[in-house]
């Protein structure tokens, strides 16, 4: 299993941002499906004002370039997309046509039982 965490930012507008969030109160069945389709086996978003921070635990042969080619040749997963991005604005940071953004992990400390 492996983890991997991501940044974006949300356009800062209280009533787009509440509207986000509806959206993800009833995410549709199949963008869910391309989701675990992917290899990814568990992911939940934060939000703190408009920066929103996903966590992703992944199958061990989880690969990005991967879930981007099925994401392309997706129409329901496109369609999410494009009516995501409504909501949705690069970080500061991020590259040209980047949405969400790797970030790097810099601390851990886990308790053994």
């Amino acid at each position: 299993m492996k983890r991997y965490c991501l940044a974006l930012d949300l356009k800062d507008d209280p009533v787009l941002i509440a509207e986000y969030e509806q959206y993800h109160k009833a995410v549709w069945p199949g963008i869910l499906d391309s989701i675990t389709q992917a290899g990814i086996v568990s992911m939940e978003i934060y939000r703190t004002g408009n920066r929103m921070f996903m966590i992703m635990d992944t199958e061990d042969d989880f690969r990005f370039d991967r879930k981007a080619e099925m994401d392309a040749a997706n129409p329901e997963v496109q369609d999410w997309e494009k009516r995501m991005w409504k909501y949705q604005q690069a970080v500061p940071s991020a590259k040209t046509g980047e949405k969400w953004v790797l970030m790097n992990k810099i601390f851990s400390m886990t308790k053994e039982d």
